[in-house]
């Protein structure tokens, strides 16, 4: 659904959000390629507020240095 890829020097960080079984959405965060955070949501509401979280957190990490490897979906746009 959506997802974006972050790098500064060797670390990582990608963001994701997906469509769950049987309902709702889950979000991961992974670093360095391990697995941090696992959230699942069944209110799309709440989704939009963890997105916009995640907004903040990429702002942030952009502006101290780190580069968007890849983005896809919605996550970026205004």
């Amino acid at each position: 659904m959506l997802s974006i890829a972050l790098r500064h020097e060797q670390h990582t960080r990608q963001y994701a959000v997906s469509a769950s079984q049987p309902s709702g959405w889950e979000l991961t965060l992974q670093e360095d390629l391990e697995r941090i955070k696992r959230v699942h949501f069944e209110d799309w509401h709440r989704v939009e507020r963890a997105v916009a979280v995640i907004r903040l957190e990429i702002e942030e990490l952009t502006s101290r240095g780190w580069h968007v490897e890849n983005s896809q979906g919605i996550l970026l746009e205004s």
